[in-house]
């Protein structure tokens, strides 16, 4: 049977477009608390410094006396590092990979100690449970927020930053390092950047370059913020904020992260209003538009629209490398990588990752490649996870 409207509704919101419940077993009860991570003085890879950078983390699990028993989870475009667990005891809602984060798991916390860290120009920028420096942040040089003069961030950035975050703690090697979507792309750079570090490579739904048809979806996802007179060239904080182009631009992040096989199975051909026929009347609408305006109503209340212009930008420069030369990149990498991914992905194309793979293993380096089942597309990267349960479990030991 087909999920209600209200069933996807909150489906899409938690966290990453992700409803799984979190485990309360003995070792770990599922209840996580925020913490901050603060550097003075931060250079970009555009050699741009940026004073005081913050950033919010979470940690699941215990790490041990040698340090070496650690996971990093990156995150995608619209997600936060809130991986696992709940906030508080009586959350409806888990992080986003809970399926596969706990005790007893594939990413066992009775063994692993997984962390996970908000990354720079973090969408949710008003959200109380992210911490995250970008557009909407105060420049300390002039007491006003960023806006567009906050220097340009790449991925190979967003490593950076989570580097130093892992030295803070003593932490000089990483068990793997995982990641969906955008997460996947900083998965691949920490595996490009630093061999010496990472063992073991797991990017879920994602490749080793932003192709041109990745960076002209991501051009259409920014274009209605652009094209909203509120947006100002970024010069909102002190009035109307561009909130309907940002409405929008979320529209679209959630329509191509799915795929056209769960729209015609979830919604027909149903009327938002059962009295109101579009073919009559011309502000009637159909069941699936009203559905993708009220998630992205209520994702709005928490986003930026300067940091969706940041994280657009972060996503189509990057190239594993973060230089010149994707084969190059990739070759760098030496960590046995197991790639999981859909079939129907319409933001990174199976054959976009099947090449990565092969440019990966070019020079003997293992690799595994699993497809993930099911009928939402890129988002069964998040959905359906858990069908890698076994590989997972595997293939981190």
């Amino acid at each position: 049977m087909a999920p209600t409207r209200q069933t996807l509704f909150a489906a899409t919101l938690c966290s990453g477009l992700g409803l799984l419940l979190a485990s309360h077993l003995w070792a770990w009860d599922g209840v996580v608390e925020k913490q901050t991570f603060a550097i003075d003085s931060f250079t970009t890879q555009g050699g741009e410094t940026i004073p005081d950078v913050t950033v919010g983390w979470e940690a699941y699990g215990e790490l041990n006396d040698a340090r070496d028993n650690v996971i990093l989870i990156t995150h995608f475009f619209s997600g936060t590092s809130h991986a696992a667990g709940r906030y508080d005891p009586d959350d409806e809602l888990a992080g986003y990979w809970n399926a596969i984060i706990g005790p007893g798991k594939p990413l066992d916390t009775d063994e692993y100690y997984i962390i996970s860290s908000d990354t720079l120009v973090n969408l949710n920028a008003f959200d109380p449970n992210v911490t995250t420096t970008g557009p909407a942040s105060i420049n300390p040089d002039t007491g006003e927020p960023w806006g567009m003069d906050f220097p340009v961030v790449t991925i190979r950035d967003f490593v950076e930053v989570q580097r130093e975050l892992l030295e803070s703690q003593g932490i000089e090697s990483l068990h793997a390092v995982m990641g969906a979507s955008m997460g996947a792309l900083q998965a691949i750079e920490w595996a490009s950047a630093y061999p010496d570090w990472v063992e073991r490579l797991i990017p879920v739904i994602g490749s080793g370059v932003a192709n041109p048809w990745l960076l002209a979806t991501l051009s259409a996802w920014a274009a209605p913020i652009r094209l909203d007179a509120n947006w100002n060239e970024g010069n909102y904080y002190d009035g109307e904020p561009p909130t309907d182009g940002l409405k929008e631009a979320l529209k679209l992040v959630t329509l191509n992260a799915n795929h056209w096989q769960w729209a015609n199975d979830t919604f027909n051909r149903d009327w938002a209003d059962e009295d109101r026929d579009p073919a009559k009347d011309i502000n009637a609408r159909y069941a699936i538009e009203q559905t993708l305006d009220d998630i992205a109503a209520a994702r709005a209340e928490v986003s930026d629209a300067n940091h969706f212009l940041y994280l657009v930008q972060a996503n189509q420069t990057f190239m594993a490398g973060h230089g010149d030369s994707l084969e190059a990149g990739l070759a760098a990498i030496e960590a046995p990588t197991l790639m999981l991914y859909s079939e129907k992905d319409l933001i990174f194309p199976p054959e976009g990752v099947r090449r990565t793979a092969e440019l990966i293993e070019a020079d003997s380096t293992d690799v595994t490649l699993e497809t993930l089942e099911g009928n939402r597309g890129h988002l069964d990267g998040v959905l359906s996870i858990d069908q890698a349960s076994d590989t997972l479990r595997e293939f981190l030991q």
